[in-house]
């Protein structure tokens, strides 16, 4: 029964994204018909889960309201499909090849997303910094997963020095958020369970590096815990 539901949600989940990116690329010129598109693809995806897989989802905590900088433990696909859905208009930071994909970058761009191009000087910094302020100016949340890629649920990797650098020059609340979505979804046959967002207390702006650095690292990590082997 755990592969037949799995199938299922594969054929549902994979088969309507295709309707919803189409539908994407040919808003990219609209914001607001895009938002409307990426916001219905993230709650099929969380209709899917549920009814398909028996994927609950709980969050802990508060969001702030404005605009803030949220840093998530990134464990699986989960969290940033259902990133429009948790967030209301969420400015998700991206690998600078998700820019470049053909229709897919340009949609992702006028949506509001913020290029993160590693390693390519101060001018990819400042770019990268004026969109970001962009969306403060707007009032939106932006999502950031500062360990720079999915790690496997239960490990505890130093943060990439993006972090550093967005934490010092925005001058924006910080909020973590910690997920455990590894365990039940980052595996072939995903299983039933509940998926939590623990929501941690806003880091001020203006502390030390080493500190905001810790308490990030501490509140991103709250929910791990040893994994089961992947099926």
């Amino acid at each position: 029964m755990l592969v037949i539901r799995n199938i299922l949600f594969y054929i549902a989940f994979y088969g309507g994204s295709v309707f919803f990116v189409i539908k994407a690329v040919l808003s990219q010129h609209n914001r607001a018909r895009l938002r409307r598109t990426c916001d219905a693809w993230s709650r099929w995806h969380r209709r899917c889960a549920g009814r398909l897989l028996g994927i609950r989802v709980a969050v802990e905590g508060q969001m702030l309201p404005g605009a803030a900088l949220y840093v998530m433990k990134h464990e699986s696909f989960f969290e940033a499909i259902d990133m429009p859905h948790l967030f209301d208009f969420p400015a998700p930071f991206g690998k600078k090849e998700l820019f470049a994909i053909p229709g897919w970058g340009r949609a992702a761009e006028i949506y509001g997303g913020i290029e993160v191009a590693r390693d390519e000087g101060a001018k990819t910094l400042r770019k990268m910094l004026k969109q970001a302020r962009e969306r403060i100016a707007e009032g939106r949340p932006m999502v950031l997963f500062p360990e720079g890629t999915r790690v496997p649920h239960g490990t505890r990797p130093p943060l990439k020095s993006g972090f550093a650098a967005l934490y010092k020059m925005l001058g924006v609340p910080v909020v973590p958020v910690a997920v455990n979505s590894g365990p039940l979804y980052h595996r072939r046959w995903k299983v039933p369970g509940t998926i939590t967002y623990r929501i941690g207390q806003p880091i001020p702006a203006g502390l030390p590096r080493e500190e905001a650095e810790a308490l990030v690292l501490d509140a991103i990590n709250q929910l791990n815990a040893p994994a089961p082997p992947l099926a």
